[in-house]
C-alpha cells in the first residue's frame, strides 16, 4: 500500500491500562472529531478472507473458544504480531477515506512504530504506557464482558488454576519489558500512567503533547 502523510490525523499507541481509548474518545469531544476507538477495524472482519487475514480471522472462525485459552505463550504472541500485522493494513485503508474530511481524527491504533514514523509527523503520535506488570495483574478486574468470558472459561478447565496461570503467562509475554522499553524510547512523545492523575489532567497533558492546546 501506498505510504502517506497523515497530516489531521492523530495516533496513540502504547500497552494496555494506559488509558488510550479514553483519550482518543475525549480528544474527539473536545475537539469535533472522529474517535476511532480500540478495535475500530472491527467492522470489517465480516468480509475479511482467511487466507489473508488468518490472525484476525481465527477469533471469528474458531468453534470452540477453549482453545484460545490453551494455546501456549509462544503460540498467543505470535498470534498478537500477527493480528498487529494484519489490523494495520486494515486502519490504513479505513484512514485513507477517513483522511479526506476536515475533522481531526484520533486513533487507538495497532500500526507499527516503524509504519508511524514513515506515515505522520512526530508531533502527530503519542505513547502512552502503563507498567507491564499491571496488564498482568489487572485484565480480569475490568468488568467488560470479554474478559469476563475467558475468566469463566478458565473456571471451566479440568484444572483452572493451571489455565489461569498458563493464560497470565501469555500476558506477560506481550506485556514484556521488551515491549514496553521500544515505546518508551521509539522517540515519539511518551507519557507514562500516573494514578494520582485525573483523567482531566491526563487529557490536558495528552493535548500539549499533540500541540491541541487552544
Amino acid at each position: 500500500m501506498r505510504k502517506l502523510k497523515f497530516h489531521n490525523v492523530f495516533f496513540i499507541n502504547g500497552t494496555a491500562y494506559a488509558g488510550k481509548s479514553t483519550m482518543v474518545k475525549l480528544l474527539a469531544e473536545r475537539h469535533n472529531g472522529i474517535a476511532c476507538e480500540e478495535n475500530y477495524h472491527d467492522s470489517m472482519l465480516p468480509g475479511l478472507d482467511s487466507r489473508e487475514f488468518p490472525c484476525l480471522t481465527y477469533t471469528r472462525d474458531l468453534q470452540d473458544w477453549h482453545d484460545f485459552i490453551r494455546r501456549t505463550p509462544d503460540e498467543y504472541e505470535a498470534w498478537i504480531k500477527g493480528v498487529s500485522k494484519e489490523c494495520e493494513i486494515l486502519e490504513l485503508q479505513i484512514l485513507e477515506k477517513l483522511a479526506a474530511t476536515d475533522k481531526p481524527i484520533f486513533v487507538d491504533t495497532n500500526i507499527s512504530l516503524e509504519t508511524l514514523r514513515e506515515i505522520s509527523d512526530y508531533n502527530h503520535v503519542l505513547i502512552m504506557l502503563a507498567d507491564p506488570e499491571v496488564s498482568v495483574k489487572r485484565f480480569f478486574e475490568r468488568p467488560d464482558r470479554e474478559k469476563q468470558f475467558l475468566y469463566r472459561l478458565m473456571m471451566e478447565e479440568p484444572e483452572p488454576e493451571r489455565a489461569l496461570q498458563n493464560f497470565r503467562e501469555c500476558l506477560e509475554r506481550i506485556n514484556s519489558p521488551a515491549v514496553y522499553d521500544e515505546f518508551l524510547h521509539s522517540g515519539f512523545q511518551v507519557i507514562l500512567r500516573d494514578d494520582s492523575r485525573s483523567i482531566e489532567e491526563t487529557l490536558a497533558l495528552v493535548e500539549r503533547e499533540l500541540g491541541l492546546q487552544k
